[in-house]
């Protein structure tokens, strides 16, 4: 994917809005991402690298640091499990394995038929409830392995 005009005229105009170009490069990944179907490709890694006046290892390295960017096909869905210590400790790696067993995926990994992409993260649910899991859906469910939560 060499970036579009379309992109590289919004990435044009985005860098106006800071003081350096390289300030951009966050939100171009997003947009990269967006474009791509929800992943970044090693080209447009290497287009923001040219774009930006960067090495690609410099796109690469911002993109494998943040979580929310993705450097390989995920799926249609994607679901995220807390694990963060509240979570843990009310069972979160039983959900976490669960979700592995019934995906047929690792942790961070796409199911088979390409339908659900799943993560751990942390922060979902107040310490007050059990496990959690959500959806690309803006909502929270609270999930069991016997009672996995569906939208």
């Amino acid at each position: 994917m060499a970036l579009s005009d379309k992109l590289q005229a919004e990435f044009t105009e985005l860098v106006t809005h800071y003081p350096e170009k390289r300030a951009g490069l966050i939100p171009a990944l997003h947009r990269c991402q967006e474009e791509q179907g929800g992943w970044l490709s090693p080209q447009a890694i290497e287009d923001l690298a040219e774009f930006f006046g960067l090495e690609p290892v410099e796109v690469f390295g911002v993109a494998t640091f943040y979580p929310m960017f993705r450097l390989t096909p995920r799926g249609r869905h994607l679901v995220s499990v807390c694990h963060n210590i509240s979570c843990t400790l009310r069972g979160a790696e039983d959900l976490l394995a669960h979700v592995c067993h019934v995906t047929g995926s690792p942790v961070g990994g796409t199911s088979p038929d390409g339908k659900l992409a799943w993560c751990a993260s942390s922060a979902k649910a107040p310490a007050r409830t059990r496990r959690c899991s959500t959806s690309t859906e803006p909502t929270t469910r609270t999930s069991t392995p016997r009672r996995p939560s569906r939208s």
